[in-house]
């Protein structure tokens, strides 16, 4: 099938021959070449692929005519014809290549979607290997969009892991070099968030090098996106019509893509945009395949869509390196054979046990370039948490805090304990990190650089930590304050501060940074230890400075304490604060009790704290006063003034929406919104909202979903729906929104096996509150907690009942 190559106009000016191809050619060859051009059949006549062809055969007569003269002379067999034929033929030189049938064959016969019990990696290295050494000697691209074609084709969790469990087997055992860039490409970046390093590519780039290397001109390329809605599938779609090319593609390796996208990020300055479009170009011309083609461009448009998030990621890592190893390492693996024969608990026991290690590793140092070259050395074990921990200038991921909708839930979950009361403050949370030279960096709860930012709190360090410290890390909230009096100010007032090229003479937004946590001290980690110790070196180490350094102002108690509590969340509301942070201050000594003293763990990873075991037959434990960087517990519970009124609140992410009726036929109603699973990444379905917006909102909204926009993509398989929605949406937003109460639903998979094995869950009379710009997808309401409202309606609802019957029962005594 012909290219659709853009047709040149015949009046375009500068117009060129033929033999303008053949610059860098002698004369006496131009003059050969030139009278046997049509005028018509000029370069801005013919397509691309024509043009090739007719240089071709121009070209080709020319190189044979010597060949052919000879053969008048002597008569020749047509084998030798062939290698004489082969022999004249200059090398290097142009020659029209068929671009169909250039895929990996042998890599696309891999079935990387077995279960990693059966699959058996080292039956495919040897050959994949001999394949690779005739390429260059590196894992090939094609290995990669193998896995993520298989990943994609499946709605199923399992299948996706078992994917990546089998494809990075392959890697750890046939090529270890390609295991860390292989990751980077799978999760869809190329750095860690706290390291600057962004690809900057715009469409037009992406839209150039659709012209150039496919022939499509501006008219077909937006006839295929506005049908598409993909950038990845109007690549498959052009590379797939593309019948021949001028040059013959050189098979792209996953390292030499992963180098190519850094060179992408790194390319700055004058020219940039140049350099950024030939790397661009020469990435799609040596893409081998559709398939390649269409995940090259989701990569540069950093859109991959095959729903391996982060902890289906170290899922598959930690799993890969417990049943392979490569060929010079020496730590234990597990023989599939045994692996194979063992119980579904106990394998899943094994399993937790490296998941464990590797998220925790990850939490405290979320980076694949430290973590993925440890675990190729040593494996999923216990040094893995001394080798890739805690260390100065890498952010580790922030502990979070569960929510509860009113203080008499919380008094009744800490019944028994001691915990300390914290304003919630309306600003910033940050990281800060200083080592024993002086060094400062400041990051955010995303783990985002923003030292510059806040040049003011770096000049702080030297005057607030005592003479003992030589290093730290420290947690606190940044928030906006009236220098002169302490008046906090909001939120908004601190976002207007500058970001960038920050002077403190300039600074025009004071600070005052509120601490409230030490994790780091002098070269010593402090996670495991209580908050109350931790409080307490934070506290006698460093000096306050009013109005600039301080601690969050708190109040210990117990659940006995009601009325001072709600005194002290009272106070907070009314210095204009959120609300409070409540956190359990001691761990249980072992030994002792704890059937009163248990919460749900609603963690983003399956770990469970330090010697602790959920009780059996439930997924609670007991509360820990350690520091658990990734995970929402309930030893730190916050209570917002938005939370005290009596109706409930979920922060749901839209993903899909129908086209209006009546009145809102030109807008987006209503619209699907769905939960985040954190077990598996996905997000998972629970209502359709047509409630509470404006109009207003609705052409905002139609206008940000606007079809043949980035934010209009496909069918997503990490998105759990069986409908089929007008459009679906890429998720990006997190929506506060209010209900009447939670049901059972067979048509919504929210919280499915959380509470039914056979239905979900679903909201009756949703109505949107407010977009929640202050927290990214990540942060959405968790199917776990939605499972877990409606678990405490029904005990609401079984209690009022009693309280019904009781009454009636008073009455009939009567």
């Amino acid at each position: 099938m012909s290219s659709p190559a853009k047709k040149r106009k015949r009046d375009a000016p500068n117009t060129r021959s033929i033999a303008s191809f053949f610059q860098n050619q002698t004369p006496k060859r131009l003059e050969k070449l030139e009278p046997a051009a049509d005028p018509e059949d000029t370069e801005q006549s013919l397509s691309d692929e024509a043009l090739a062809r007719k240089l071709q055969a121009e070209w080709n007569n020319e190189q044979n005519a010597p060949l052919r003269a000879a053969d008048e002379a002597k008569p020749t067999t047509s084998s030798e014809t062939d290698r004489e034929l082969e022999k004249a033929r200059p090398q290097g030189v142009l020659s029209l290549q068929s671009s169909a049938g250039t895929e990996d064959k042998i890599s696309l016969s891999i079935p990387l979607d077995q279960s990693p019990l059966v699959f058996e990696a080292s039956r495919y290295t040897g050959e994949l290997k001999a394949h690779w050494a005739a390429q260059g000697g590196d894992a090939s691209y094609a290995l990669l969009t193998r896995a993520f074609v298989l990943a994609n084709a499946t709605s199923s969790r399992i299948k996706i892991v078992d994917t990546l469990v089998n494809f990075l087997r392959i890697l750890i055992e046939g090529d270890p070099s390609s295991v860390l860039p292989a990751v980077w490409l799978a999760t869809n970046s190329i750095s860690p968030p706290y390291h600057e390093l962004e690809l900057g590519l715009g469409g037009s780039s992406i839209s150039k090098a659709f012209k150039k290397i496919y022939g499509l001109d501006s008219q077909g390329l937006k006839a295929l996106y506005d049908r598409l809605g993909d950038a990845g599938d109007v690549a498959f779609e052009a590379k797939k019509r593309q019948s021949f090319t001028l040059i013959k593609p050189k098979p792209l390796s996953i390292k030499g893509v992963y180098q190519s996208l850094i060179k992408i990020a790194m390319s700055k300055g004058s020219g940039s945009q140049e350099s950024k479009q030939r790397i661009v170009e020469k990435l799609l011309q040596d893409t081998r395949g559709a398939e390649e083609s269409r995940y090259i461009v989701r990569t540069l448009v950093q859109n991959l869509r095959i729903g391996a998030v982060k902890t289906t990621m170290l899922t598959a890592l930690a799993r890969a390196f417990s049943i392979s190893r490569p060929p010079n390492a020496c730590f234990a693996i597990w023989p599939q054979q045994d692996l194979a024969r063992l119980k579904k608990d106990e394998l899943a026991e094994i399993y937790s046990t490296a998941e464990e290690l590797v998220k925790a590793s990850y939490a405290r140092h979320p980076s694949y370039n430290d973590l993925v070259p440890c675990l190729l050395e040593i494996g999923p074990t216990e040094e893995l948490l001394l080798r890739c921990g805690l260390q100065l200038h890498v952010p580790l991921m922030p502990m979070l805090g569960s929510i509860t909708r009113d203080l008499s839930e919380m008094l009744t979950k800490l019944q028994g304990r001691d915990f300390t009361c914290e304003y919630k403050y309306d600003g910033q949370r940050a990281q800060v990190h200083c080592d024993d030279q002086g060094k400062v960096t400041i990051f955010s709860r995303h783990l985002e650089q923003m030292t510059v930012k806040y040049p003011d709190l770096v000049s702080l360090v030297p005057q607030i930590r005592g003479g003992s410290v030589s290093s730290f890390i420290l947690e606190g909230e940044v928030v906006a304050v009236e220098q002169d009096t302490g008046e906090l100010q909001t939120f908004q007032i601190l976002t207007n501060r500058a970001k960038k090229n920050v002077e403190v003479g300039a600074i025009k937004i004071n600070v005052c940074l509120f601490a409230f946590d030490l994790m780091y001290l002098n070269g010593t980690p402090l996670l495991d230890r209580s908050l109350r110790e931790r409080r307490g070196l934070l506290r006698s180490l460093f000096a306050e400075i009013p109005n600039r350094f301080t601690w969050v102002k708190s109040l210990d108690a117990t659940s006995a304490d009601s009325e001072t509590v709600l005194d002290f969340f009272k106070s907070a509301t009314d210095s204009r604060c959120e609300g409070i942070m409540v956190k359990v201050l001691d761990n249980i000594p072992l030994g002792l009790p704890t059937s009163d003293n248990q919460g749900t763990d609603t963690s983003n990873t399956p770990a469970e704290g330090v010697g602790e075991k959920p009780t059996k037959g439930t997924r609670r434990k007991a509360l820990l006063s350690t520091y658990e960087p990734d995970k929402r517990l309930e030893s730190w519970l916050k209570v917002k003034k938005d939370y005290s009124a009596s109706s409930e609140t979920l922060d749901l992410i839209p993903v899909a929406a129908w086209h209006g009726n009546g009145r809102k036929a030109k807008w987006w109603s209503p619209i699907l919104l769905a939960v985040r699973n954190p077990e598996t990444g996905s997000l998972q379905a629970v209502t359709k909202c047509m409630s509470g917006f404006t109009d207003k909102f609705y052409q905002a909204n139609k206008d940000k979903y606007e079809q043949g926009s980035p934010n209009i993509i496909s069918r997503p398989s990490y998105v759990e729906y069986n409908g089929e929605p007008d459009v679906w949406f890429e998720p990006q937003e997190v929506w506060e929104t209010a209900f009447a109460d939670i049901t059972l639903s067979p048509t919504y998979p929210a919280a499915i096996g959380l509470v039914s094995d056979a239905r979900g869950l679903s909201l009756r009379f949703p109505r949107f509150l407010k977009v929640r710009e202050d927290k990214s997808i990540d942060e959405a309401s968790t199917s776990d907690y939605l499972a877990s409202l409606y678990r405490k309606q029904s005990e609401r609802t079984q209690a009022d009942t009693a309280v019904n019957a009781d009454r009636i029962a008073d009455l009939e005594g009567q």
